[in-house]
């Protein structure tokens, strides 16, 4: 007996995206250290949006954005408790070298 399963991504589709794009997404690693914030801070910086004649695409390789790295790192910063404003302010610094404090935690 043969079964078929349909794999449904989790938010609701963007109209820009291929089927099965949702599929593609970059895991998120198991707990989030300094290492995948130093490579998530990076990835939101490089792969910056851009605006072209066509729309808004990535800076680092064209596609449209938020392509994959910038969306994984976005949720790796924000898994590390940082705001959609200071993401935001981290991309429009520019330095992909910039270093995101620990974050807070009472009582420890």
């Amino acid at each position: 007996m043969s079964r078929t399963t349909t794999v449904r991504p989790a938010g609701p589709a963007r109209v820009d995206d291929e089927p099965g794009e949702s599929l593609r997404e970059i895991p998120l690693p198991p707990y989030v250290t300094g290492e995948d914030v130093h490579f998530a801070v990076r990835a939101v910086v490089v792969h910056a949006p851009r605006r072209w004649s066509g729309g808004t695409i990535c800076r680092n390789d064209a596609s449209p954005h938020p392509c994959r790295l910038h969306r994984w790192g976005r949720r790796v910063l924000a898994l590390r408790g940082l705001r959609a404003a200071e993401i935001d302010a981290l991309v429009e610094r520019g330095d992909p070298t910039a270093v995101v404090p620990a974050p807070h935690r009472p009582g420890a």
